[in-house]
């Protein structure tokens, strides 16, 4: 199993592509998005501010022997989700980075318009269904089965390992590849999930008109700003870095969320590794660090523990969590 670590703008200090190099044995693929375009996460600038440093350190990256993961993974491409406009620019990205020697190994899409070009227009790309598109069965993936090579397991569900492992022998009974994303801070079964992803993939527009000030889009920052829903975190997806090796047998692609966090090098180190001592709250994107600080979530205090799996997805508030989070919490300073 190999690592694909987000490609983060770095303004000081060492290039994203120089911390690569330093963990290139276990980073199978770097993903990024192409400037100015929607993704997942909000653009970093446009192109004219970003492609210079974008095309300098991806063609490092390539020369590490690391695949390029394009994204195209946002939630939402408005009126011209299935257009023309949109299959040129699809096509047009590709061709560019095709003439720059960095044309991608893999494109990760929530759309499966996008999907559809990609493939006939460049069928050597290996196309993934993203994170985003929530997958949670078997059947999903084979309604997909002619559009994509690779899918993402619902984040929900991966704490759940013969769920993993089920989706897991579907993928190599048919030729795919099953991939997950270690380290989100997403809430379990996030409700707001769609709401939030669409703001997401607006975020220049959102950007250019005057919003509400008192309305937090956010539902997980909503929530911890309550010390009674502390415990939420605990129920989320994110795993363990000590729990990677569980995993092994069933993930080809294990995902690091690093594209914005303040700390990408603490994240692929510790994944890497398989061993952190250390904030929990500091590992997930987004980091949550800040809105339970004083406390701290002691990783070492988690060790062998069982963190909820599928019993948080329909919580009856047992007080397992409860009881778990108050043991394993300390004050930085006696941390």
């Amino acid at each position: 199993m190999k690592f694909a670590a987000g490609f983060q703008y770095i303004d000081s200090g060492t290039l994203f592509c120089e911390m690569i190099a330093d963990y290139q044995t276990h980073i199978g693929e770097v993903y990024f998005a192409f400037p100015g375009t929607a993704s997942g996460r909000p653009d970093a600038g446009t192109p004219e501010e970003c492609i210079d440093q974008l095309e300098y350190e991806l063609t490092a990256i390539r020369k590490m022997g690391i695949a390029l993961d394009l994204l195209l993974n946002g939630n939402c491409y408005g009126a011209y989700a299935v257009s023309e406009k949109f299959r040129n620019e699809i096509t047009g990205i590709l061709k560019y980075l095709d003439k720059k020697a960095l044309l991608p190994e893999i494109v990760t899409t929530t759309s499966p318009f996008a999907a559809t070009v990609i493939k006939r227009a460049f069928p050597q790309i290996e196309i993934r269904a993203s994170v985003n598109m929530r997958i949670d069965s078997t059947t999903a993936m084979e309604y997909l089965a002619d559009k994509f090579d690779s899918f993402y397991i619902r984040r929900d569900l991966q704490r759940d390992l013969p769920t993993v492992e089920k989706f897991s022998k579907f993928c190599r009974n048919n030729g795919k590849k099953l991939c997950m994303l270690a380290n989100s801070g997403c809430l379990r079964n996030c409700p707001s999930q769609t709401f939030h992803d669409n703001l997401v993939a607006h975020d220049a527009e959102v950007k250019s008109v005057q919003n509400v000030k008192d309305f937090l889009p956010h539902l997980c920052w909503e929530r911890y700003k309550k010390r009674e829903n502390r415990s939420d975190f605990l129920r989320s997806s994110w795993i363990r870095p000590e729990d990677v090796s569980k995993y092994e047998p069933f993930i080809d692609v294990m995902k690091l969320a690093t594209r914005q966090h303040i700390s990408p090098r603490m994240i692929i180190a510790a994944y890497t590794r398989g061993h952190f001592d250390g904030n929990v709250y500091d590992l997930t994107e987004p980091c949550f660090a800040s809105a339970f600080a004083p406390e701290i979530l002691d990783n070492r205090a988690l060790d062998g523990e069982d963190l909820p799996g599928l019993c948080a997805t329909n919580c009856t508030h047992c007080g397992r969590c409860e009881a778990l989070l108050k043991r394993a919490t300390v004050k930085a300073v006696e941390f």
